[in-house]
């Protein structure tokens, strides 16, 4: 008898469960879809790119830099960024 290594066991384990299902693939499938509209559609139209409209080129580190010294000066009030 040949011994196989474990990640091989593991592999072959899930390999051969995926393998025989029938009613897993379609569960399998909706799943994926679904993470895709969250991950990829959502984003696309709710969340826009934030830095890339306020900071320039290059400056996403000065900028996210700044804008956490000037609001930790005032923490007290809520500073929204400009035109916000």
């Amino acid at each position: 008898m040949e011994k196989k290594g474990f990640f091989y066991k593991v592999f072959h384990l899930y390999y051969d469960g995926f393998r025989s299902m029938t009613l897993g693939r379609t569960l399998w499938a909706i799943i994926l879809v679904k993470l895709f509209i969250m991950f990829f559609i959502l984003k696309l139209f709710f969340f826009p790119n934030f830095l890339k409209q306020k900071a320039p080129e290059g400056g996403e580190a000065d900028y996210v830099g700044g804008q956490m010294v000037e609001r930790a000066q005032q923490p007290e009030t809520l500073q929204l960024p400009d035109g916000e």
